[in-house]
């Protein structure tokens, strides 16, 4: 349970958040009556190695809270997600416990901010109302911690997206439907202008998500730059049950689409890990008559410019063509601040492959700058918050971008919200589960309730499961 903070503390936080967006509450609309948190640590069963660090384990960041409507009516929701600092708070300077010590910091403040707002609405405007504040608190926290380096914009949306994942499942439940059904005219009045400018005037929220999920979404398998591809890559058997290599993986999961991370520092490594992965693939589906494999590469920002992006694309066709035809997409190659790095332009690399942003997307403004240089997708998480991930979504579609929904290495319930954004934005072509081969001790007691989404026999995820109210978790 969370740690109680000074009443001047929750002032300030609550002063931060500005005014409520709404004038007079509808009956629908909603005010947040209680809220708290907690943690769950886990370590990984094998590092995951993605953007030249090696993780090892997991803090989930798990919210509960309780909602009033107008009305009067109450109910209860959950949201949980890891914290996720190597990945929202990459540091020179500062280490792992540093940066997860100040995402717990922001947690506290968060939750103070959060518990002290008491304006109605949908869970949308209580986000916009309480974003300002949130960004307002990780700069106390840096300030307070002296650290050495500011806490970033998306490592605020990622600690504080339980909170909002929270709110918006109760607002589900309070409403006895499915929070993928809150989002149209009857519970959400306006049009995406309320959240995203004039430009989106005329447009409802609602157009752009689907009622009803997919029913299946492809398992995207995730390969680290430390995984054992073959049996002679193993240098220290696990033992536990669980495969340990690719084609041990493809026959265990019937996966057909796989995720590779690479290096973005070392050319020759870059271009034979992906032939040498479609190498290994190919041979392991001809064995058991699988379908043909596809790729997505995931750079993690770490080419120095797009002109080694480039290179890379070229050699990758000389060396190994059917490889880079099994390319859907390429994930954020360079730098995630486009401010500063506007001269790595993405146009000519993304006239062959889609080029998407990931860390770069913190908001609209970067979504409309990554297209201004040449992006042609973006990558959703659940991780940045529920209510980004919507308007995301909406605003993509709109400007015909190609989508594809990630991960965080989620367990659990956060699996659960992020299979549900996948299967309730139109176009998204898989998923990603990459607990289920580094931590799936996060998972247990989740398989019997959900084995459409943690027991995957034929490389697909089935969403029939998700039939509940709110997002559909029940911890």
């Amino acid at each position: 349970m969370a740690g109680v903070m000074s009443r001047r503390t929750f002032l300030a936080g609550a002063a931060a958040a500005g005014p409520a967006l709404v004038a007079g509450a509808r009956p629908t609309d909603i005010r947040i009556e209680h809220i708290e948190h907690a943690y769950e640590e886990y370590r990984y069963r094998a590092p995951y190695k993605f953007g030249g660090v090696a993780v090892d384990r997991v803090t989930l960041l798990n919210v509960r809270c309780v909602v009033r409507t107008a009305a009067g009516h109450e109910a209860a929701g959950f949201g949980s997600m890891p914290m996720g600092n190597v990945w929202s708070f990459p540091s020179r300077f500062l280490t792992y416990d540093q940066t997860l010590a100040a995402m717990k910091a922001l947690a506290e403040r968060i939750s103070a901010v959060t518990a002290v707002y008491r304006e109605y609405g949908h869970p949308l405007d209580l986000n916009a109302a309480l974003e300002p504040g949130y960004l307002h608190a990780a700069q106390q926290v840096t300030a307070a911690q002296k650290l050495a380096e500011p806490i970033p914009k998306l490592c605020t949306l990622v600690t504080a997206s339980p909170f909002d994942a929270a709110i918006h499942d109760a607002f589900g439940k309070v409403h006895g439907r499915s929070t993928w059904l809150t989002y149209g005219p009857d519970l959400l009045p306006g049009d995406l202008s309320r959240y995203l400018g004039s430009e989106y005037t005329g447009r409802r929220l609602s157009d752009y998500l689907l009622a009803r999920p997919v029913a299946m979404l492809p398992l995207y398998h995730s390969v680290g730059a430390l995984d054992p591809l073959t049996e002679a890559d193993v240098r220290e058997p696990l033992h536990d049950g669980l495969p340990q290599t690719l084609p041990q993986w493809i026959a265990y999961n019937g996966i057909d689409h796989i995720k590779i991370k690479l290096n973005g520092d070392d050319l020759v490594w870059d271009v034979d890990r992906v032939a040498g992965i479609h190498r290994v693939a190919a041979e392991a589906q001809a064995r058991r008559n699988g379908r043909e494999c596809v790729y997505s590469l995931d750079f993690n920002e770490r080419c120095r410019n797009v002109e080694y992006l480039l290179e890379f694309i070229h050699r990758l066709k000389e060396t190994s063509p059917d490889a880079f035809r099994r390319i859907q997409y390429i994930e954020q190659p360079t730098a995630r601040d486009l401010n500063a790095s506007r001269h790595n332009l993405m146009t000519k690399a993304s006239k062959l492959v889609p080029v998407v942003i990931d860390e770069s997307l913190t908001g609209l403004d970067a979504l409309m700058l990554a297209q201004e240089m040449g992006y042609t997708g973006a990558a959703l998480k659940a991780c940045k918050g529920q209510s980004q991930a919507v308007l995301m979504a909406a605003a993509g579609q709109i400007h015909k971008m190609f989508l594809c929904v990630q991960d965080l290495t989620c367990p659990g319930a956060s699996l659960i919200h992020s299979v549900g954004l996948a299967a309730h934005v139109p176009g998204v072509a898989g998923i990603e589960a990459n607990a289920r081969q580094f931590v799936p001790a996060a998972n247990r007691g989740w398989e019997t309730h959900f084995p459409g989404i943690f027991a995957i026999r034929d490389g697909l995820i089935r969403t029939t499961e998700l039939s509940g109210n709110g997002l559909g978790a029940v911890p």
